[in-house]
């Protein structure tokens, strides 16, 4: 009689109720990890700079500077505005760049 008992208690649809709601808890448990290290995190108040693509024709840059969220993408057209120059820029045997300012004055 105490092995049919057991056998009983083996059936019960509970205990399998139980074991998915913990298996949901596991889940909600890890993605809310994946939310608060991702650097667009909404919860944050950090400065955040992410740029997907870089150098490629589909670049973006996203800026994140607390609950304000800016989104640039690139196009295939140059800049273009009024300034004047201000220096050279020379690159060097080992790679390095070199930045020289003009020394006249501007026009």
């Amino acid at each position: 009689m105490n092995q049919r008992f057991v056998d009983v208690e083996d059936d019960d649809p509970m205990l399998s109720m139980v074991n998915i709601v913990d298996i949901f808890l596991v889940i909600i448990v890890i993605l809310f990890i994946i939310i608060m290290e991702n650097p667009l995190n909404p919860f944050s108040r950090d400065a955040v700079t992410v740029i997907k693509n870089p150098g490629k024709e589909n670049m973006e840059i996203v800026i994140k500077q607390g609950q304000k969220l800016e989104h640039y993408k690139s196009t295939s057209e140059a800049g273009s505005g009024q300034g004047t120059k201000a220096g050279v820029t020379y690159r060097l045997d080992d790679g390095s760049l070199v930045y020289v300012p003009e020394s006249g004055s501007a026009e």
